[in-house]
């Protein structure tokens, strides 16, 4: 389409800091310290650690991958757009198709954990408030983040900025804290493999909590999306993805070392997302009020990591749309904060429907981990597509540029780390530390399975009737000619 009859976002809107935030914030660090990685322990035990250290190891391979092409091909499309120019335009669009889908439904999910925490916690503290009224913060969260939306990527982005400075500020002083508790009980032997659960003896134990803790990492690449809104994006882009997988890496290695050597590394079996082995648990039991916080953080980066999906979803729904492969609608931009108020009223309305609709059908847990269930098995799958196209793109297209370790071996690492996720996460028994899905849990395969055929279809339509737009989606917009698009040139909006 052209600039005449869809404008682009805002140019040069945000800058590292933001874009980096926007990362942190997609990873949900505090949520991911406080209930994730945890379950990692039941077989890694005090060597998760070690876990944690090889899961950062693995994801920063596939990191590099989505950097490089973030840095050649900087677009709103992201992921999309790199399967397509990498691989074939047919798996750009079914990549757009899922992942679109999937960080659309982030929001619900974290909407959920917001709600069901707050009331969890405010039933613990005071029994006279219902421990089930969860909705109501759920649907205060959701306003928060149609708004944060409507304003646009500057607006959203700081917010996104200040929430993921507090929350990981939260968890980086209760390490230290625990570090300096520990005393001489500090060790670095949780570094190694004599510390695993009983069952999951040696380097078996730590590989299984590896392949937990790996899914801890995921929504590093949602700088991406926001290219074309960034400063110097080529060279934004790469360092913003790699910085954020690198920094809240050892994050999770810092925290998890520390909580492992001030409960014990020959304990923290034990260790889980709740309960009195739990970080609000120890908080609670050692730190006084400073539970509070911790309980903050966790809430907190639910509505951050909500608020950068839902960006995430905006962004590559725009693109789509730009192209006619999606509804024109969801190209339709603000005239005042060239944010795409279609595309955030959509995914307000998905939010809210899918939150109250699982949770008040089942209970909010239970679709949280219906809806966890469904992004990490897409997400992870998105990972893999998105390290074969980084091989096919400096293959096929940059053969100049081909360098045999970053544009070869560490996107075949990348795939070897993220094929056990994925089967873990879709509950698939190929190892024995993997646990088979049961019902509501295990509908995800279908679901997902429904929405791809639809994707099949739809492209097959597209194929036949409008072939040219299929081909769009490998089209990089920002390296177009900057006439006639008024804020391309530098005009003045009205």
């Amino acid at each position: 389409m052209s600039g005449e009859t869809v404008p682009g976002l805002r140019r040069d809107a945000i800058g590292l800091r933001e874009v980096l935030f926007q990362s942190v914030t997609a990873m949900a660090p505090a949520a991911a310290v406080a209930a994730s990685i945890p379950s990692g322990a039941a077989f890694a035990g005090g060597s998760l650690p070690l876990s944690v250290l090889i899961a950062l190891v693995a994801c920063l391979f596939t990191a590099s991958c989505v950097a490089e092409l973030a840095r050649h091909l900087p677009s709103a499309g992201s992921v999309t757009t790199y399967a397509a120019q990498g691989l074939h335009p047919a798996v750009g669009f079914l990549v757009g198709w899922g992942y679109v889908f999937v960080e659309a439904l982030v929001p619900p999910l974290l909407l959920l954990q917001l709600g069901f925490t707050t009331a969890g916690t405010l039933h613990q503290e005071w029994s006279s408030y219902p421990g089930d009224l969860w909705w109501p913060w759920s649907l205060a969260g959701a306003a928060v983040i149609a708004v944060a939306g409507y304003f646009g990527v500057r607006a959203s982005a700081r917010f996104g900025t200040v929430l993921g400075v507090f929350e990981v500020a939260v968890f980086l002083v209760f390490a230290i804290w625990l570090i300096v508790k520990a005393g001489g009980d500090n060790t670095l032997s949780v570094f190694g493999t004599s510390h695993t659960a009983e069952g999951y003896d040696g380097i078996g134990g730590v590989f299984a909590g590896s392949v937990y803790t790996v899914l801890a990492f995921a929504g590093f690449e949602a700088a991406a999306p926001l290219a074309e809104e960034t400063k110097n994006p080529r060279r934004t882009m790469h360092r913003a993805v790699l910085g954020a997988a690198l920094a809240i890496g050892l994050v999770y290695v810092l925290t998890t070392y520390a909580m492992a050597v001030y409960i014990g590394p020959d304990r923290f079996a034990g260790f889980s997302a709740s309960g009195a082995s739990s970080w609000e648990g120890v908080a609670r039991a050692s730190f006084g009020l400073f539970w509070v916080l911790v309980f903050l953080a966790v809430v907190n980066s639910t509505i951050a990591n909500a608020n950068a999906c839902a960006t995430v979803s905006t962004r590559t729904a725009f693109a789509l749309g730009r192209i006619k492969v999606f509804p024109e609608l969801f190209a339709r931009l603000h005239p005042r904060h060239r944010s795409p108020v279609a595309g955030v009223a959509v995914q307000c309305a998905v939010a809210v429907a899918a939150m109250l609709g699982l949770g008040l059908a089942y209970d909010p847990v239970t679709a949280f981990l219906l809806l966890a269930t469904v992004i990490v098995t897409v997400v992870i799958g998105v990972y893999i597509v998105v390290n074969l196209a980084c091989a096919g793109y400096f293959l096929r297209r940059r053969r100049e540029l081909f360098r045999p370790v970053r544009h070869l071996l560490f996107p075949l690492l990348g795939i070897v780390a993220f094929v056990p996720a994925l089967l873990t996460a879709a509950g698939l028994p190929v190892f024995d530390f993997v646990s088979e899905l049961t019902a509501p849990v295990s509908y995800a395969g279908p679901v997902v399975g429904v929405w791809m055929t639809a994707g099949v279809v739809v492209l097959i339509v597209l194929s036949r009737r409008h072939p040219g737009r299929m081909a769009e989606t490998a089209r990089v917009h920002l390296d177009e000619p900057s006439s006639p698009d008024p804020l391309q040139s530098g005009a003045t909006q009205p």
